[in-house]
């Protein structure tokens, strides 16, 4: 079974851990859950933590955020923006962070502002489930990177980013 995340809406928004000040790691030393992105155009994601374990899906496209839930030695358990679960080797992982633009939302344009407020020049508007890049987030406000489009997003229309979670 392949699964495509193209413009596919989702009726559940999946909030992140609240970033406290101690957050639980893993075996890597770095923490758990954790935002990453997909190294390659094509990541088989498997039932279990090896090899012989059966491929329940394919993603096809580089770039996409994915959310790491649990480690066991170098495979990741990672969780989609859909709320799929499975697991992934570690090397087709990138700390490279992207976001979707609020993939639970159908049919929806959202603002990227000129900077950090909503009262700023809105530079243009995306849709739904548009796959950027960020470089920086203040907890409420992401830079953003989307092509041609670059500028501010409200960092709650992100799914890749946790609610007040700082990036620099």
């Amino acid at each position: 079974m392949k699964r495509f995340l193209t413009a596919i809406a989702c009726s559940i928004v999946l909030l992140g851990p609240s970033l406290a000040a101690n957050p639980q790691k893993g075996p890597s030393g770095l923490p758990l859950p954790r935002f990453v992105s997909l190294k390659s155009d094509r990541v088989n994601v498997r039932q279990g933590a090896s090899q012989n374990h059966k491929i329940a899906w394919t993603f096809n496209r580089a770039g996409l955020p994915v959310e790491i839930t649990a480690e066991f030695e170098n495979w990741r358990k990672i969780r989609d923006s859909e709320g799929a679960e499975g697991w992934v080797q570690q090397g087709l992982l990138s700390g490279r962070r992207t976001a979707l633009i609020a993939p639970w939302a159908k049919d929806k344009m959202f603002n990227i502002y000129a900077r950090g407020n909503e009262g700023s020049e809105i530079r243009a508007k995306a849709e739904a489930n548009v796959l950027v890049a960020f470089d920086r987030c203040d907890g409420v406000f992401c830079r953003v990177d989307a092509g041609k489009a670059r500028g501010y997003m409200r960092q709650e229309e992100l799914w890749g980013v946790y609610a007040n979670e700082q990036v620099e």
